[in-house]
């Protein structure tokens, strides 16, 4: 027996506008960035900052909210899975690949501060639930010219 698990949950940061598409078959598809800040104090007790980068994607009625109710610098918590990728790219013939998550829901995060600069509490959350699209999307060469939409 061997012991698979895949799932990740990320809160951060949208770094650019939801970008809406669909499959050939209709189905909604949005894929936007997130921005996830860790800080720290470094040894010798200077504060640390490091951004990590992610590429998320979400399907069906989930794509349609996300798009409908995020713009770049909105917080939000997702949940999904990670989804490996790898190709060749057409212009160079060398191999690429991408580590993507695959958002099954999401949570409305608050902006965490108040006007006065204080902090304050996130609202109540607000779960959108939707089942993994069932026909996963074609593989590409990273350049966009052979998506189906």
């Amino acid at each position: 027996m061997s012991a698979n698990f895949n799932k990740v949950i990320l809160a951060g940061r949208i770094t650019r506008d939801p970008q809406l598409s669909y499959t050939p078959s209709q189905v909604p598809v949005v894929d936007f960035g997130l921005a996830i800040n860790e800080k720290w104090k470094g040894q010798d007790g200077q504060q640390r900052e490091e951004t990590t980068f992610v590429d998320c994607r979400a399907f069906k009625r989930t794509a349609e909210v996300i798009n409908e109710h995020f713009s770049k610098g909105k917080p939000i918590l997702v949940e999904g899975k990670l989804h490996f990728s790898s190709w060749e790219d057409k212009q160079d013939g060398k191999k690429r690949s991408k580590l993507r998550v695959t958002v099954h829901g999401f949570e409305f995060m608050g902006d965490g501060e108040n006007r006065d600069g204080s902090a304050k509490p996130a609202p109540a959350p607000a779960p959108q639930q939707a089942p993994p699209a069932q026909q996963p999307l074609p593989e590409h060469d990273g350049d966009g010219s052979d998506l189906p939409f």
